[in-house]
């Protein structure tokens, strides 16, 4: 291989520009986006763009070291409203499309987002985060030292805690704060809040007419100890609050049909806990019937694709026709996405799937056209053109000077069979600079969730760790999405089971067919579940002679508590939780096996994690240390779950750099 480009580093992530959020104009002949980097001051900055599709380049919308996104147009297309952080909460600013400064529209103090337009441009609707006595009429903004007296004043508290969801990962300890729907009238400039009481509304849609709002919540009196979703409908005239779903589950994303009649929503009933692939319901309001449309297929809804490189949202559908005749959305299904249409008889057609992970889309009702966000595993992702019957016309070349600087090595597609016959999907990429003849260290990557899915997409870390000179191989053991419910429900009840038999048939296949593997120099890494897995494969096999365990699970009967999700998540995953069966959460504990452990282990932890605590990583630490076993510990500060992917990013280089140095060091 000649190495006509440099290898990719662990500071290359501050030079590679991620897009996401596109949204056609009203008129169809050009869309706006969101670009994110990180910028010279090590923070991430977001802007809005607008391209017309007959040009090559964009048009920056906003500028400076700020995050804009949620951006809306009004339904006559002359204004839009977007969420920025430039006044230092994240709040509502509007703007004309021709031009023009923007003006902010919330002074909240604790921030609003998520801004849409109702039909006769009268009015947005947002959320904000509230106090039950907060009045929307007289909220004030925090200045930056009010914000800071705030912070200090809070920390000489105690946190009186009386509720079991007190803490989650993305927000830390909560408080008495709820999510409530908020309209704002442009005619009269006023604000009048549509929700109350002590529960999280999430808004999904307005209806075509103006009159009604689609949200999601929990008004149950036992919210806090059920993990369901049910999806109302707001009357904004009597206020006049309706449930629409009978049996209880999760639901999410739903949208009126342009007639108002129907509502496409996506959700699953827990059928398989966390396992269950997620359906496509259609609610009529008429006859108050709900018709599963996807209920003899075996696809999962949505993207599950995971990476390092994907920041900002997208959206996924369902999206309805014009003619409301049929739904768009995305799906997941070996290891890619695709754009997909069914028609309410449930005939499903695949758009657009080519072996890329599709992360988002855009799609204009009157000439019917896409804009479809495309990464693959040598590009982080661009934006192109699709109408039926044409071929896919790119619309952007965001990463091209990088591209052009530095070396993406192409994965290599395997399947493994197992011993029980079932089939594991796999990639594999050769080191930079490879030989024919020479024998590389090898490093395989397991994926968190466990019920996500590796894929045709970008991924910095893999390219990194070829870079380095190893051959790298990422597979979807049994509980990945992507191979239907059977495959992605294997694994509940038997982590370390057949799943760890997956992982490691795929090693084997890799020696054997692989001859420039050199099979005496071993690593393996992994977060999350991946973190978990990677702790249990050194506690059952020394064939590995260098491990990074990241962010992961080592004891599962203090898991149950301290972990945001460790209640339910225990239960649904092992099949008991602490009171129920204390010995098989031990037994399914990698701390368990500590005195297995022969591999040189580095274990990289967040302090602020509270999905996979630090804990976790303390407890695996000393247990090895005090068998003197090899064994480092890296604490990351102010770091939660989700480092690797939207983390701090001088704390994201330095992850990669300890785990390419321990590699080094012992391979």
């Amino acid at each position: 291989m000649k190495k006509s480009k440099r290898a990719i580093t662990p500071e290359d992530l501050t030079k590679i520009e991620v897009l996401s959020e596109p949204q056609f104009t009203k008129d169809g002949t050009s869309y706006t986006f969101v670009s994110t980097k990180i910028n010279e001051n090590n923070e991430y900055e977001a802007n809005i763009h607008l391209q017309q599709l007959h040009e090559e380049k964009s048009t920056p919308w906003t500028y400076g070291k700020y995050n804009n996104s949620n951006l809306s147009f009004s339904p006559d297309g002359r204004q839009v409203v977007f969420q920025s952080n430039r006044s230092g909460t994240p709040q509502l600013w509007i703007m004309h499309t021709n031009g023009g400064e923007a003006r902010q529209l919330t002074t909240f103090k604790h921030g609003a987002s998520n801004p849409h337009w109702s039909p006769d441009g009268k009015y947005i609707i947002f959320t904000a985060s509230l106090h039950e006595d907060d009045d929307v009429a007289s909220q004030k903004e925090l200045s930056k030292e009010e914000k800071q007296q705030l912070t200090e004043a809070k920390s000489q508290e105690p946190l009186v805690v009386s509720t079991l969801k007190y803490k989650s990962d993305a927000e830390g300890f909560h408080d008495d704060k709820k999510t409530q729907l908020v309209s704002y009238s442009l005619e009269g400039n006023t604000f009048t809040q549509l929700t109350k009481g002590d529960y999280h509304h999430l808004f999904q849609d307005i209806s075509p007419n103006g009159k009604q709002i689609l949200f999601t919540a929990n008004l149950s009196d036992n919210a806090d100890y059920e993990l369901t979703n049910d999806l109302y409908l707001l009357d904004l005239h009597s206020n006049e609050i309706k449930k629409l779903n009978e049996r209880s589950g999760y639901h999410q994303r739903a949208v009126f049909s342009p007639s108002g009649e129907k509502i496409a929503c996506l959700g699953h009933e827990y059928d398989y806990a966390g396992a269950t692939l997620t359906e496509l319901y259609i609610f009529d309001l008429q006859s108050g019937e709900r018709l599963c449309i996807s209920n003899e297929w075996d696809l999962q809804l949505g993207d599950y694709i995971i990476g390092d490189m994907r920041l900002g949202a997208s959206e996924n559908g369902p999206v309805w026709s014009k003619d409301g005749e049929k739904i768009f959305f995305i799906a997941t299904d070996r290891g890619s996405t695709g754009l997909y249409q069914v028609d309410l008889e449930s005939n499903l057609e695949i758009l657009h799937k080519n072996d890329s992970h599709v992360f988002g889309f855009s799609y204009h009702k009157e000439t019917d056209k896409f804009i479809i966000g495309i990464s693959s595993p040598t590009n982080p992702g661009d934006f192109y053109l699709f109408e039926r019957g044409s071929e896919l016309r790119q619309l952007t070349t965001t990463n091209k000077e990088f591209l052009q600087e530095v070396f993406i090595a192409t994965p290599e597609e395997l399947e493994v069979t197992t011993e029980d016959d079932w089939k594991i999907q796999g990639w594999l990429l050769k080191p930079y600079g490879f030989e024919e003849g020479k024998k590389y260290p090898f490093v395989l990557e397991i994926h968190g969730g466990p019920h996500m899915s590796y894929g045709q997409s970008f991924f910095h870390e893999m390219q990194l760790l070829a870079a380095k000179g190893y051959v790298v191989l990422y597979t979807n053991p049994r509980g990945s999405h992507g191979y239907g419910q059977e495959f992605v429900n294997a694994c509940r009840s038997d982590y370390g089971g057949k799943d760890y038999e997956d992982l490691m048939a795929a090693v084997d296949y890799a020696l054997d067919n692989y001859s420039f593997i050199d099979e005496d120099r071993l690593g393996v890494t992994g977060g999350s579940y991946g973190g978990f897995m990677t702790n249990w494969i050194v506690g059952h096999t020394n064939r590995f002679k260098a491990a990074v365990t990241q962010r992961s699970i080592s004891n599962w009967l203090s898991f149950y508590g301290v972990s945001d999700i460790g209640y339910f998540f225990t239960k649904w995953e092992l099949g008991h939780n602490l009171m129920e069966d204390p010995k098989k959460l031990w037994d399914f504990s990698p701390l368990k096996y500590a005195e297995n452990i022969e591999t040189p282990l580095l274990i990289l932890h967040g302090e602020k994690d509270f999905r996979c605590p630090i804990e976790q990583g303390e407890q695996l630490f000393i247990t090895l240390k005090h068998l003197r076993k090899e064994v480092e510990f890296v604490r990351f500060p102010d770091a939660n779950h989700e480092l690797s992917r939207s983390g701090n990013p001088k704390l994201r280089i330095a992850r990669l750099e300890h785990i390419c140095r321990w590699f080094e060091k012992y391979l």
